[in-house]
């Protein structure tokens, strides 16, 4: 399941609506959306993810949410690290070799790792 199938479903679930029920208003199939929630397809376009903010009649920062999570909801990433260092090439291949053997706990210390270290970096390129 990817952040996006995840929130959809606490979406449906808050709203008390099937998948079926959200398929159809959406004029999707029922196996698009099952697809969609459960990361077998790739992140939705632009348009059907304005459909889901109306369909659940988000707002703001809630529907900013949203298209945030699906930017990072693709289950078939590719990293390019041609032209980067070898540390980072080395560190792209490790966690593709590897992250399915991690535990749901060391991959949340992993990102909160990398998130804390991209806003320090941000913070440090603010100040120059």
């Amino acid at each position: 399941m990817t952040p996006l199938g995840k929130r959809l479903r606490e979406l449906r679930s808050q709203k008390g609506v099937t998948m079926k029920h959200m398929a159809d208003e959406l004029g999707v199939s029922s196996a698009y959306l099952s697809a969609l929630e459960h990361g077998h397809r790739g992140r939705p376009g632009w348009l059907m993810l304005q459909r889901i903010i109306a369909y659940f009649n988000l707002i703001w920062d809630d529907a900013e949410d949203l298209v945030t999570l699906a930017r990072s909801s693709d289950p078939r990433v590719t990293v390019d690290t041609s032209g980067l260092t070898p540390d980072a090439t080395n560190l792209a291949n490790l966690l593709a070799a590897h992250i399915s053997e991690l535990s749901p706990q060391s991959l949340e210390r992993m990102t909160q790792a990398l998130q804390k270290e991209l806003t320090e970096a941000e913070a440090e390129i603010k100040q120059e």
